[in-house]
């Protein structure tokens, strides 16, 4: 009797393990923005250790450039360096519309001609399989006229539970309604590593704390279904520590030179007017100031590939040393009196180049196919995409940058 139930048990069991397998596989890529590469090792997040114990890890993620939210969520979602999918900053002019695209503008944020290549929920679409985001750069615009099934515009203050609480949802959905492409995205490190920089240590763990276990809901809840559901955790940047007195004014350093100014902080973009001669400027403002450089975008020096997107580059790059930071008269008087600024003179900023280690962000992955207990060396990130292809069974398009064999190995 004890023997045939121990087989009927067995029986079930395989029936059940069956039943699993024939399930279509599931992706949740979650973004901790501006998580940096060093947090986990410094203050050993329980629930996201546990993870990667579980799973694979790199040990740092490299971005493109510039490491800037807008360009380095993009580029994870489409594969694509920031020159190829047309999102090269945070904030960009393009001459063609003679409009500039910023991330605090939402009529140009959700308008889906200012995005290029193929984002993962748009191919998931194209192939027949369903997508949700509770947040990412792009899932709110109309790409190649394709939305993800199910989606949110980005609202900042919606609390992290109910974002998880919503994929629980998308989960219970019956097969041909469940969505098998989901992102997410977190800012809280993003936010408290600008306000205080990333060496206060107090006021980062408590963050990461809290994040840490609503994220562990997350973990465990996923578990529980009955699914095969892979979890690709990254950051699109890490954070450098700016004090006060290393804010750079701009406005002398460009003053009286016929161009278009777009200043993202770390990165600032000059249109110049016809007949602008470029060397003479460069040496102009490299002779009004320290601690920067400026550089010809035809050099090619970040900006690699101008086949495409050169006119949205500009002619030239201003660019601070690390740790120093562009703004206007304005943004100074505003740095100085901004909370935790104000009181330890420290805050923190990224977009410098991916070649400083503080730039570099995180790459976690755990799931049914992924190597548990494998760590692999640091990558640049366009190759995040040709592994979820291959996690979802998608083909790969021919256009990105992302190579599939980078990360083959991390595959069981």
């Amino acid at each position: 009797m004890r023997k045939s139930l121990v087989f009927a048990v067995a029986w079930i069991l395989l029936g059940v393990s069956a039943v699993a397998q024939e399930k279509q596989p599931i992706v949740i890529l979650i973004s901790l923005d501006g998580f940096r590469y060093d947090y986990v090792e410094r203050f050993q997040p329980e629930n996201i250790t546990k993870l990667i114990q579980q799973g694979t890890a790199a040990q740092s993620l490299i971005p493109s450039f510039p490491s800037k939210t807008f360009p380095n969520h993009y580029t994870i979602a489409t594969g694509m360096k920031p020159e190829h999918h047309g999102v090269v900053d945070n904030n960009f002019y393009n001459p063609t519309k003679d409009q500039q695209y910023s991330i605090s503008n939402r009529a140009i944020v959700t308008d889906g001609s200012w995005y290029g290549g193929t984002p993962l929920w748009v191919l998931a679409e194209q192939h027949d399989k369903k997508s949700a985001s509770y947040f990412f750069v792009g899932s709110e615009a109309d790409i190649q006229g394709v939305s993800p099934s199910y989606y949110f515009d980005y609202d900042g203050s919606v609390p992290n539970l109910t974002r998880i609480a919503q994929v629980f949802e998308w989960l219970q959905l019956p097969d041909d309604e469940r969505p098998q492409m989901i992102t997410m995205y977190f800012s809280d490190m993003d936010d408290t590593g600008h306000l205080y920089g990333p060496h206060n240590d107090e006021q980062l763990k408590k963050t990461l704390t809290r994040l840490d276990a609503e994220l562990g809901a997350l973990f465990e809840g996923v578990k529980s279904f009955d699914l095969p559901i892979s979890i690709v955790l990254v950051s699109d940047h890490g954070m450098a520590e700016v004090a006060q007195e290393k804010l750079l004014n701009l406005e002398p350093l460009v003053e009286g030179i016929a161009a278009r100014v777009v200043n993202s902080g770390a990165l600032v973009h000059l249109h110049l007017k016809d007949g602008v001669d470029k060397e003479e400027t460069i040496r102009l403002i490299e002779s009004r100031g320290e601690h920067i450089h400026v550089i010809n975008v035809e050099d090619r020096e970040y900006y690699q590939d101008l086949s495409l997107h050169q006119d949205l580059m500009g002619d030239l790059l201003i660019i601070p040393d690390l740790g120093y930071y562009l703004t206007d008269s304005r943004g100074l008087f505003r740095y100085q009196n901004k909370g935790a600024m104000a009181k330890t003179g420290n805050f923190g900023e990224h977009g410098y180049s991916p070649d400083y280690p503080e730039m570099h962000g995180i790459f976690y992955a755990w799931g049914p196919r992924i190597k548990q207990g494998f760590t692999i060396d640091s990558f640049e990130n366009i190759h995040i995409y040709p592994l979820i292809c291959e996690l979802l069974g998608l083909p790969v398009p021919s256009d990105i940058d992302g190579r599939v064999e980078v990360l083959q190995a991390v595959i069981d």
